[in-house]
C-alpha cells in the first residue's frame, strides 16, 4: 500500500497550526492549483485533489483529532495508513471517512456520504486565425459526447418512471454498517451497494440507453469568443461535457485555443508589433506612410532623418480587450532600391557627393574609430 501523505505537509503548515493558519494556507494553494488555471494538467488536478483532502480533515476539529491520534499511534489495530483488511483488527474500513464514522458515531455524531455524480469534462482544441482571436468572433463547434438520454431524462429507467425506492437504503442512498472492534461496537456510513447512492433501483431499463442514462450523440454548440484570446487560453461551456452515469449534472466542455501566426503582425499580450519598410528617401526627407492596424489603415508621419531600426510607439492601436487596450510598435527599416537605371545611379551619386560625412552620425563615428586605430579614412577613395 502506498504511504499516505502527511496532511500538514500537503498544506505547508506545522502540526500546531491554528485554524486560521490552515484556512489561509488552503486558500493560497487552491488559487495556485485550481484546475481552471491548469486545463489538462493531470499533476495539478491531483495536487488540487490532495489539497482539498487535507483541508477536509485538518479544518474539522473531530477529524483532525482522529487524524492526529492515528499519526501518533500508527500501530493501533490497523489504523496506520487509515486501515486495510490486512493491517490488523480494523479490517474492512475503506478510508479515513470510515474511521471517522466509526469513532464518532458512537458519541452521538452524524456522518454523511457525499458522492460526486457530475459527469466528466471534455477538453477539445480549436485553431483560430490571428484576426478572429484579436477581434473576437462567434464559432460553432461539433463533437461527440454522452448526452443525457431524452427518453428517460437521464434516469436509465423506461419513460423516466420505471424505478422504485431502494429497499435496502429506503431512498437515502447510504446505509450503516455495524462492526465489533476492540473499542466496542462501531457504526459507519457508506454508499448503498444496491442503488449506488441514488436511492432508487430501476425496475424496467430504458430501451434507448439500455439503462445507462445517456446516449452517444454528436453535439453542436455555438459560443462567443471575446477579443484578445491568446494561445492556450480557453473557454468553459458549463453542462456540455459528458453526461453523468449516476443521474447527476453533465460535466463541462473546455475549448483550448491555438492562434495562427499573422503575415504582418506579431503579438505580445495586448501589444502589436509591425516591421515597417520605408524608402530611403522617406527616411532621409520624412513623409507620410500608410500603416495597417487591426481594423484599417491610417496615416503616420515619418520624421526626416529616421534611421533603420528605429521603433515608434502608436498608443491605443493595439488589441482592445477586457483587460485594456494595447499599443502598436512600428519597427522601421530603411530599404535600399535595387536594379537602378543609369540616370538613377547618377542622381544618387550626385546626391551622395553633395552630402558631407559630418551629416552621417554613425558613419562619422566609425571613420573616427578607424582613424584612431590605423590613421586611415575608410571612406577616402
Amino acid at each position: 500500500m502506498a504511504e499516505k501523505k502527511n496532511y500538514y505537509e500537503v498544506l505547508g503548515v506545522g502540526k500546531n497550526a491554528t485554524e486560521e493558519e490552515i484556512k489561509a494556507a488552503y486558500k493560497k494553494l487552491v488559487k495556485q492549483y485550481h484546475p481552471d488555471l491548469h486545463p489538462g494538467d493531470k499533476l495539478a488536478a491531483e495536487k488540487f485533489k490532495e489539497i482539498n483532502e487535507a483541508n477536509e480533515v485538518l479544518s474539522d476539529k473531530q477529524k483532525r483529532a482522529a487524524y492526529d491520534y492515528e499519526q501518533e499511534h500508527p500501530g493501533m489495530g490497523g489504523m496506520g495508513g487509515f486501515g486495510g483488511a490486512g493491517a490488523g483488527g480494523f479490517g474492512g474500513f475503506g478510508g479515513f471517512g470510515d474511521i471517522f464514522d466509526s469513532i464518532f458515531q458512537g458519541f452521538g455524531g452524524s456522518a454523511s456520504v457525499q458522492r460526486d455524480t457530475t459527469g466528466e469534462d471534455i477538453q477539445r482544441d480549436m485553431t483560430l486565425s490571428f484576426m478572429d482571436a484579436a477581434k473576437g468572433c462567434t464559432k460553432e463547434f461539433t463533437y461527440m459526447r454522452n448526452e443525457p438520454c431524452p427518453s428517460c431524462n437521464g434516469t436509465g429507467a423506461k419513460n423516466g418512471t420505471a424505478f422504485k425506492t431502494c429497499a435496502k437504503c429506503g431512498g437515502k442512498g447510504q446505509v450503516r454498517f455495524t462492526q465489533d472492534t476492540m473499542f466496542g461496537r462501531t457504526v459507519r456510513v457508506g454508499v448503498c451497494p444496491d442503488c449506488g447512492g441514488t436511492g432508487k433501483t430501476i425496475t424496467d431499463k430504458c430501451p434507448d440507453c439500455k439503462g445507462r442514462g445517456y446516449v452517444r450523440k454528436e453535439t453542436r454548440v455555438s459560443f462567443n469568443i471575446p477579443a484578445g484570446v491568446d494561445n492556450n487560453s480557453y473557454i468553459r461551456k458549463r453542462g456540455y461535457g459528458q453526461a453523468s452515469a449516476s443521474g447527476g449534472a453533465p460535466g463541462d466542455l473546455i475549448v483550448v485555443f491555438h492562434i495562427e501566426p499573422h503575415r504582418l503582425f506579431q503579438r505580445k499580450n495586448n501589444d502589436l508589433y509591425l516591421d515597417l519598410p520605408i524608402p530611403f528617401a522617406t527616411a532621409a526627407l520624412g513623409g507620410t506612410v500608410k500603416v495597417p492596424d487591426i481594423d484599417d489603415v491610417f496615416d503616420y508621419q515619418i520624421p526626416e532623418g529616421t534611421q533603420s531600426g528605429t521603433t515608434f510607439t502608436v498608443r491605443g492601436k493595439g488589441l482592445k480587450t477586457r483587460t485594456g487596450t494595447g499599443n502598436l510598435y512600428l519597427r522601421v527599416f530603411v530599404e535600399v532600391p535595387t536594379k537602378l537605371t543609369r540616370d538613377q545611379k547618377k542622381q544618387i551619386e550626385e546626391a551622395g557627393a553633395a552630402c558631407d560625412l559630418k551629416q552621417y552620425d554613425k558613419a562619422r563615428k566609425f571613420a573616427d574609430g578607424v582613424n584612431a586605430l590605423y590613421g586611415k579614412d575608410p571612406y577616402n577613395k
